[in-house]
């Protein structure tokens, strides 16, 4: 008879024997600094880690050329998790308490926010910790680790939940960085899809009939409006019809973003390409419908003015959270018995230093408090509802909620270090917030937090009897029978979905100059999508 308390030290045991290499990895991560889809430096830094200790790994995984899906043992509950690794445009920083953006590189580089570089390295610990503790103990289970990539545009777990990576799934421990340390509760995270819209000019000589024009002169004729000025009445048509899309209460965004072409060095000939990425975030997928109709009518308006065609190319669509409270309340035992994390000296003294270098009276405790505390599920639930309007069940986005759908899942939330502001309204600038995100004395205590909570509530599910049954039958309940139930949402991309890897995302190249940061062009034939 296996001792679930025995197998539960032999998991912490491991993670704390292995701590350095794994702050090193971690580290490593941070360096690589790759964004969406472009993660292909961390990709094999974590194949060949997981590799190593004894997992099959599939590279590549949905169609996604950074993505991975790992593997291992055979029989028992399928457990997974998942690990992030990509870094934000916009956001280089050097580990130095000073701005200071990645040396030789343009400043608006890539960096980890977050960071997934944390969020990632806790996710393979808490993995490694319990895949050893089952086998040193002869525990029965298959672990399976994920590699989701382009997380902040939420890429891929969308397409591995409709390409059926989750089926049979047992249960999905998973965590996110925080200003606190609590486990998610009832107040899930909401849904978020992101399109982008592309115009082309396909015939722009056929704006006109030159024979208007008695000369030969081709430049003298009626130019087409063209793509760009399609997309500018895009861009300002969606600004004028917001009223349209959304409640006018509750949590909502909508972003967009100019996606460059090659086109800068051409004649004064009609602009004959350009793009328009939006995303938006809601409670519900209702009101993402809504959005979705009034930007494809600005679009089709838009195209008819211009001369051009419009085509949709779908990036992502996720669905809202699910919550499980029997594996909430499992977690958050896990996470009081390891407890909150501490920070030492290097930490405590690099911050002091940035409060120096801004003009600020360093602070004995330079960090908020919460990082420092537990919070319990309810506070935090409570917390958050302070901010939502009376009708909303969930807020903001993040694509962990595919997870929920297949399969009984909890989202622990342990702390990343954040400063302490000197008075009431204070904002602090942003390099600080990433500069601690790579300091493995600032975000160390966090992720051991985050990786011992998640092996303990692992090892619970493969050995406490009781505990799996119960997430499983709440997550039952909640679906109307399980996957495929009457209350159950099936994923909203289809199974042939074709991963966005073409399009023109920024990442690092290496040129005769040097590395540099560009974006690239699409293969030929791509990057469109479906006519609108």
């Amino acid at each position: 008879m296996t001792d679930p308390n025995a197998v539960r030290r032999s998991a912490l045991d491991w993670i704390e024997a292995n701590e350095p290499r794994l702050s090193a990895f971690c580290a490593r991560i941070w360096d690589f600094a790759e964004p969406a889809w472009r993660e292909y430096r961390s990709l094999q830094a974590y194949a060949e880690i997981l590799r190593a200790e004894g997992f099959a790994v599939e590279e590549g995984s949905g169609g996604m050329p950074t993505a991975f899906a790992a593997r291992w043992g055979e029989g028992g509950p399928v457990l997974a998790g998942f690990a992030e690794y990509d870094a934000v445009p916009g956001n280089s920083q050097q580990v130095v308490p000073h701005p200071a953006p990645r040396a030789g590189l343009h400043p608006y580089a890539a960096g980890h926010t977050d960071p997934h570089s944390m969020l990632g390295t806790a996710a393979l610990a808490a993995m490694l910790g319990t895949k050893a503790a089952f086998e040193q103990h002869g525990v029965r289970a298959t672990l399976t680790l994920f590699g989701e990539p382009a997380e902040k545009v939420c890429g891929s777990k969308p397409i591995h939940a409709a390409k059926g990576y989750y089926d049979g799934l047992d249960a999905a421990v998973v965590w996110h960085p925080w200003p606190s340390n609590t486990v998610t509760g009832d107040i899930h995270f909401g849904a978020y899809w992101s399109a982008v819209i592309t115009f082309e000019a396909e015939n722009p000589e056929g704006w006109v009939d030159p024979s208007l024009m008695p000369t030969q002169a081709a430049h003298a004729v009626a130019r087409s409006p063209g793509a760009l000025d399609a997309m500018c009445l895009m861009y300002t048509t969606t600004k004028y019809t917001k009223e349209a899309m959304f409640p006018h209460s509750g949590s909502w965004t909508l972003n967009e973003f100019v996606l460059g072409d090659g086109g800068a060095t051409s004649d004064n000939l009609a602009p004959r390409f350009s793009q328009i990425q939006y995303s938006w975030r809601s409670s519900s997928l209702a009101i993402q419908e809504q959005i979705w109709r009034v930007l494809t009518n600005n679009a089709r308006s838009a195209a008819l003015a211009t001369g051009c065609r419009a085509h949709v190319r779908w990036v992502t669509k996720t669905r809202v959270g699910l919550p499980n409270h029997a594996l909430t309340a499992l977690t958050w035992a896990n996470l009081q018995a390891v407890g909150a994390p501490r920070y030492g000296e290097d930490a405590l003294g690099f911050a002091r230093e940035i409060q120096r270098n801004l003009g600020l009276e360093p602070m004995e405790n330079p960090f908020i408090p919460g990082v420092t505390t537990l919070t319990t599920p309810a506070d935090n639930d409570a917390r958050l509802r302070r901010t939502l309007a009376g009708w909303q069940t969930h807020l903001s986005a993040d694509d962990y909620v595919e997870y929920s759908w297949h399969c009984p899942t909890v989202r622990l939330l342990a702390a990343r270090p954040r400063l302490r502001p000197p008075s009431a309204g204070y904002a602090y600038p942003n390099w600080p917030y990433l500069a601690l995100g790579g300091l493995p004395a600032a975000v160390d205590p966090g992720l051991f937090v985050a990786a011992k909570t998640m092996a303990l509530t692992m090892v619970d599910l493969a050995t406490r009897p009781g505990t799996l049954e119960a997430a499983q039958a709440e997550f039952r309940e909640r679906t109307g029978g399980g996957v495929g139930g009457t209350e159950w949402v099936g994923p909203l991309l289809p199974p042939d979905f074709d991963p966005p890897v073409d399009l023109r995302w920024p990442e690092y190249v290496t040129t005769p100059r040097g590395e540099e940061w560009t974006f690239p062009t699409p293969r030929h034939g791509t990057g469109a999508g479906e006519p609108l």
